[in-house]
Parts: C-alpha cells; structure tokens; sequence
C-alpha cells in the first residue's frame, strides 16, 4: 500500500513540473534566423579570438525579460544541440550564456579544429518551441 502511495504522490509532483517546462517555451517567427558574423565557416583564427552574432527577424533580450519575438544567445562549442530542448540550457565550457544580451565575445580555445553553432533561449533559457539554431561552423584554432 504505501508503495502505490509513494508512486501516486511521485506522479503529482512530476506532473506540474513537466507543466512548467513547457510553459517556460516560447515562440519563434518561422523567418528567425541566428547566424555568426564572424568567424566564418572554415576560418583559422588566433588562440584568442571575436565571436559576433547575428539574428534577423527576433530581437534580443536578456535572460529574465520575457518578451514576444526575443530571446539571448547559447554558443555551443564542440557539442551537438541538446536533445531535450523543452528545457533550459545548462551553462557549461561547452554551452556559454549570454544572458545579458551580448551580441559578441571574445573566446579562447586550444589548438585544433573546432565547431561552433549558435542557439537562441528565451527569457528562461528554454530554446524557443520551434528552435532557432545556426549552421554549425568548423574553425581551426592556430
């Protein structure tokens, strides 16, 4: 009895919370577009070097202002596009936030080839319900 108790209560706290993960997507006009300025696909930049973004058809907002047609920049190095994405970004060496609405940085990466690719969250950092993610590039760091 009380492990069907255990299970019946584990299902009412899942249920809100699968809940508010989806009510944290937004969504996306069908013409978004996220980019990279520079660097170009097939670049072979310094050990230190400029990222710029580009978006067409969004705007930008930081993390935490929940507004239509808007979100901030994910750049993932070296990784794939999560595959759960009704749920917000971790923040690791390998998905860097720009939560403050950042349209460049300045990034450091060890010799070798790299890829890049861009993912724009929302106010939540949840990416948006149809996401809106760049090409990946490859780059060779010097």
């Amino acid at each position: 009895m009380n492990r069907i108790a255990i299970t019946l209560f584990s299902a009412l706290l899942i249920v809100p919370v699968n809940a508010f993960a989806e009510s944290m997507m937004s969504d996306a006009p069908a013409n978004a577009e996220v980019y990279f300025v520079q660097p170009s696909d097939g670049a072979t930049v310094e050990g230190t070097f400029k990222v710029v973004f580009g978006l067409r058809n969004m705007g930008v907002a930081p993390a935490g202002v929940e507004k239509a047609g808007t979100g901030h920049h994910h750049l993932l190095i070296d990784t794939e596009v999560p595959s759960d994405l009704s749920k917000p970004l971790p923040a690791t060496d390998q998905i860097k936030h720009f939560g403050g609405g950042q349209t460049e940085t300045e990034i450091t990466l060890q010799p070798g080839e790299h890829t890049l690719r861009l993912l724009l969250g929302n106010y939540a950092h949840v990416p948006h319900s149809q996401p809106v993610v760049s090409e990946q590039i490859t780059i060779t760091v010097e």
